[in-house]
């Protein structure tokens, strides 16, 4: 299972995040809906379900309701909240954040659509998304392993993510640790491993603390 695991590498993330034209309007808001996908690891269902009064501008968060309606807080960093800030306006509290084009909730085939079609205009100048199947799921992936690759342990992944059981996130340090078996291997034959991209984190410890 764990050989299996696809997520995006830092490189792949930026140029996801660069895709969306942001001098339009749908532009800003797919820019915005895919940073958010990123900073918070949210399901699908959850990211189109959060609503304008879930988040909380002061502790810099966010309130998501995930399965079974359990909510949690994630901590969202500046350029998410700047973008969601954008998109908000002067909508009521009760406006789902996320729209399309008709003023209609965005659904979750409309998402899964949207992040499609980006990885497909991105394919031919990012040749590492050539075998690579992309959906917002493998996106919550990409969280969870930038997190752990970033010293974030494994409990404060499994809040962060809204796993029931920890043996669901645990799937994560099995295939990190597989990543690094193969660096371990590539530099035993005197290749220079590849340098991981940095998550650019706020202090995850610190707000859950606060919470």
């Amino acid at each position: 299972m764990t050989a299996s695991l696809t997520y995006l590498e830092k490189s792949e993330v930026d140029s996801l995040l660069a895709a969306p034209d942001q001098s339009s309007s749908q532009g800003r808001r797919d820019h915005a809906l895919l940073l958010f996908l990123y900073n918070s690891g949210a399901r699908v269902s959850e990211a189109t379900s959060v609503r304008i009064g879930d988040i909380d501008w002061h502790s810099k968060s966010v309130r998501i309701t995930g399965k079974g309606n359990k909510q949690r807080r994630c901590p969202l960093w500046a350029t998410t909240l700047k973008h969601l800030r954008q998109l908000a306006g002067e909508r009521p509290a009760e406006a789902h954040v996320f729209m399309n084009r008709r003023g209609e909730p965005l659904t979750r085939y409309g998402v899964h659509t949207l992040v499609e079609r980006y990885i497909a205009k991105l394919r031919s100048s990012v040749p590492s998304l050539q075998g690579k199947r992309v959906s917002p799921h493998i996106i919550r992936h990409t969280t969870a392993s930038h997190l752990l690759q970033a010293g974030v342990d494994i409990n404060t992944i499994r809040a962060w993510l809204g796993h029931v059981s920890l043996d669901t996130t645990n799937i994560y340090a099995e295939t990190d640790l597989a990543t690094k078996k193969r660096a371990l291997a590539t530099l035993a034959r005197g290749r220079a491993p590849c340098a991981i991209g940095r998550w650019n984190q706020p202090d995850v410890m610190a707000f859950l603390r606060a919470l």
